[in-house]
């Protein structure tokens, strides 16, 4: 979670300037290509409906002219495909700030003990918002995930005996 598409150096969620808040996505191309994130993104959102504010607009930051070209593509395709217009804006990226840490990994902060876990093993908040384990338990405390796809990553989380149970009851509840 952060801010992007702005002048203002070092925004923060009370003094944002011009930014609007955004993910920034670190993806291994091996595993998942640009064309299927942009798919999933698409899926995500009524791309149709127009933004209330610039804080939070539906963007796409482009890193590069064949991000762009498939950014593009894929919403003019969406765009035929619905008929309708397109609200969503595709832009070039300039720079991401990172919010602060309190607005990091959301659904695991709603979990004081799975969180107190994590904050055992990355005591920083730096680290803890670029965990990899932490990013999955969110997501899968946020209704995104499989039991299935649990079962799978469970054992490599970190998690004690009790939060494995919680998290596993979690998203057997939401599917």
């Amino acid at each position: 979670m952060g801010y992007a598409g702005g002048a203002k150096e070092n925004p923060t969620y009370h003094n944002l300037g011009d930014h609007t808040e955004t993910l920034q996505i670190d993806y291994d191309p091996s595993k998942i290509s640009y064309e299927k994130l942009l798919d999933l993104f698409w899926e995500e959102h009524d791309p149709s409906s127009r933004s209330w504010s610039r804080q939070y607009k539906a963007v796409v930051f482009y890193h590069d002219e064949e991000q762009k070209r498939l950014a593009v593509a894929s919403r003019d395709r969406l765009a035929a495909k619905l008929g309708k217009t397109i609200h969503t804006e595709v832009l070039p990226y300039s720079h991401f700030f990172a919010a602060e840490d309190y607005h990091q990994k959301y659904y695991l902060r709603q979990h004081r003990q799975m969180l107190r876990q994590f904050q055992q093993y990355y005591p920083q908040p730096a680290d803890l918002m670029n965990s990899t384990a932490a990013a999955r338990v969110n997501g899968y405390l946020g209704g995104y995930g499989t039991t299935a796809s649990v079962k799978t990553d469970i054992e490599q989380l970190g998690l004690s005996e009790a939060a494995r149970e919680e998290l596993s009851e979690r998203v057997r509840n939401k599917e």
